[in-house]
């Protein structure tokens, strides 16, 4: 089963029908009760992290199946479906597309207000919002730009989020899926399952070939601001050599400049980075260096950093320090079952006879006679 991911679409233009987004409400509200009341709140959010299920679930309600809008849409009609039952549920949904995303910190500490949550578990959430937009927006340089996060969370604090960036040169949107019962580290390798069309080179500081880049690059604020903008005065100074092995020596230290080889892209990030004095980036820096992070994880959820920081201290760490990040993009194909052929992999059969079983359920639940404690069968009909 895919636990967190990566999806690629093409952008949408256009609105909902309101005649769908309505049936959409009605018979996701079904669907959401059925798994809720079957297996409880944290399958339902744990089902949301998987972008094959997600994706499924969309056209399911009739959603366009391979547009950008499929994210939005179904975010949003989830959100109005299970309005007013989220403490029944035991699930909430925070965010959505635009300024919208915006306040899903507040979104989570209302409800936190609301259910009376252990003010530290309302800050592990929204520490959980925030730093996995950080991470996808300036640790996978992909060329997307994040425009929709979701956040959704039980009632015994499991949760997902489903954010998605666009791509205005290739006219494509990207979504990104995380659980928190998957993530062990938010800074290695924190998606699995990735599911892509299109593979770009991209500055990846999560994979674990970057693990070195890391390292240094957290040693670097650590070690003060004097000797790490010298290290980026040299590279404003050489920026034009980079392509060129370069060796320069200052006391006891030697600087080596790494040589880039068009073999395995077309495209390298850091070649072509614009050195000119940033006072702005100068102010980062000299920030973080005050601040000493422990962790990259804590450098990177300083605020103010963002990509161009990101950049800015992989690049130093590669070039001076010879610790270069992964260049590949973290996208891959992926399938919920396998294939017949054997292509990506040999079909998983327990995990399909798990999906059959599932179903199976479900359908086996829905025909049984209405109870007093659900009534899904009625609804059912009413949604019909």
């Amino acid at each position: 089963m895919i636990k967190r991911g990566i999806a690629t679409f093409t952008l949408d233009t256009g609105q909902c029908p309101r005649w769908l987004f309505e049936r959409m409400v009605k018979l996701g509200s079904q669907i959401v009760e059925i798994i809720v009341d079957e297996y409880g709140p944290d399958e339902f959010v744990y089902r949301v992290s998987d972008p094959v299920w997600f994706q499924s679930l969309g056209t399911v309600l009739a959603f366009d199946w391979n547009a950008s809008g499929l994210t939005t849409v179904l975010t949003a009609s989830l959100k109005e479906a299970i309005r007013g039952k989220e403490k029944d549920l035991g699930i909430f949904i925070c965010g959505g597309k635009g300024k919208t995303s915006l306040k899903t910190p507040d979104e989570i500490a209302n409800w936190g207000d609301k259910l009376a949550l252990p003010e530290k578990g309302v800050k592990n959430l929204v520490y959980g919002s925030k730093i996995t937009a950080k991470v996808d927006n300036s640790l996978i340089q992909d060329g997307y730009q994040l425009y929709h996060h979701a956040f959704f969370f039980s009632k015994t604090g499991a949760w997902s989020v489903v954010q998605q960036g666009m791509n205005q040169n290739n006219q494509t949107a990207r979504r990104y899926h995380w659980f928190s019962q998957k993530v062990t580290d938010f800074v290695c390798e924190p998606h699995s399952g990735i599911i892509s069309h299109i593979i770009l080179p991209c500055l990846n500081m999560t994979a674990k070939e970057s693990e070195e880049t890391r390292k240094i690059s957290t040693q670097l604020v650590q070690s003060g601001y004097s000797g790490l903008m010298k290290d980026i005065q040299i590279l404003r100074k050489h920026s034009g050599n980079v392509s060129k092995m370069i060796a320069l020596k200052t006391g006891q230290q030697e600087f080596v400049f790494a040589e880039f080889q068009n073999k395995e892209f077309y495209y390298h990030p850091v070649v072509e980075e614009d050195f000119s004095q940033s006072k702005y980036l100068e102010r980062i820096i000299a920030k973080l260096c005050e601040y000493k992070p422990e962790s990259y994880e804590k450098l990177i959820a300083v605020e103010g950093v963002g990509p161009k920081t990101i950049r800015a201290l992989s690049l130093v760490a590669e070039l001076i320090y010879n610790a270069p990040p992964s260049y590949k993009d973290p996208a891959r194909s992926s399938f919920a079952h396998g294939g017949k052929d054997g292509t990506p992999y040999k079909v998983d059969r327990t995990t399909y006879d798990n999906t059959i079983s599932f179903f199976k359920r479900i359908i086996n639940k829905m025909k049984a006679p209405v109870s007093e404690k659900n009534n899904m069968l009625k609804k059912l009909e009413r949604t019909l």
